[in-house]
């Protein structure tokens, strides 16, 4: 299969779409592959998508036909038919332009060959990403010029994405996060510094201070004490390594290109961050 069409089946594998019928954990990972008859997959910590889609491609056609075919049937999903509903349209959007689709012969996934078609005129026409309105930073009450920079930082991304510079704007996107994030939690210090998921030092076993936090670590307790919803979390630790591509041996590593919808995505992210974050903030003030 195409690389194109590899990268959709292991984010849907991960389950990093909206609607993909399962999300999957570092260990959930392992045990799917194991199901799909290859445990010699076994995650390694690293990114999931990325790790995923290194063993596809080390997979022989008859692998990854028993890949697709695990991911459509019945039972990995424990028989919950709107699951498999979901499984069957993801994958078939996919796989496409393969020229096939998954179908159910009762419980076992079949392969059945299909024409590819495209409207020419419909796909000739340009599609342009509008630039998304700036949320109101400075409605979040937090410290003096703060709102100013991460306003600042919206609309550079905005003009990194008109040049195509595509990578400086995810990069920026996720210093957004995580500069809001941290404003968030310095707002909020007694909350967030007594939440179970608050970083410790390995010696004192004292909440580090807030400088020293990760951004993976700021998402987790975000989410912990309430103030993003789990969709939120999960996105925003995808864009997290996104951010991580300003190290270019991480790019080279991961080999990892991101291009106009990626940052479509990880825009819509930061926004729902800053709903989610407007919303909380709104309840301490109520």
């Amino acid at each position: 299969m195409d690389e194109s069409t590899l990268e959709k089946v292991a984010s849907f594998i991960c389950g990093n779409g909206e609607d993909d019928p399962q999300y999957r954990t570092s260990s959930q990972l392992t045990a799917f592959f194991a199901r799909a008859g290859l445990p010699r997959f076994v995650h390694d910590g690293s990114t999931r998508v990325w790790w995923v889609l290194d063993c596809l491609k080390q997979c022989s056609r008859e692998e990854l036909a028993s890949v697709l075919k695990r991911l459509a049937s019945p039972k990995e999903y424990g028989g919950d038919k709107t699951k498999v509903a979901q499984a069957l349209k993801g994958l078939n959007e996919a796989v496409y332009i393969e020229g096939f689709r998954l179908c159910l012969d009762g419980l076992e996934p079949k392969f059945e060959k299909i024409d590819v078609i495209f409207d020419v005129d419909a796909a000739s026409e340009e599609v342009v990403l509008k630039p998304l309105p700036a949320p109101d930073f400075f409605a979040l009450s937090l410290e003096p010029g703060i709102g100013a920079v991460l306003h600042s930082r919206w609309t550079e991304a905005q003009r990194c994405l008109d040049a195509k510079a595509y990578l400086a704007a995810i990069i920026i996107m996720g210093s957004l996060l995580e500069g809001l994030l941290l404003a968030v939690c310095q707002r909020n210090p007694r909350l967030a510094n007594s939440c179970a998921a608050a970083p410790k030092e390995a010696q004192s076993n004292k909440v580090k201070r807030f400088h020293e936090w990760t951004l993976a670590e700021m998402i987790d307790v975000a989410h912990s004490v309430g103030w993003l919803d789990l969709d939120v979390k999960r996105f925003s630790h995808e864009l997290r390594s996104f951010r991580n591509l300003v190290h270019p041996y991480e790019q080279m590593a991961s080999r990892a290109n991101p291009d106009e919808d990626t940052c479509s995505i990880s825009w819509l992210v930061v926004q729902a961050a800053v709903n989610d974050l407007a919303r909380a903030i709104r309840k301490t003030q109520s």
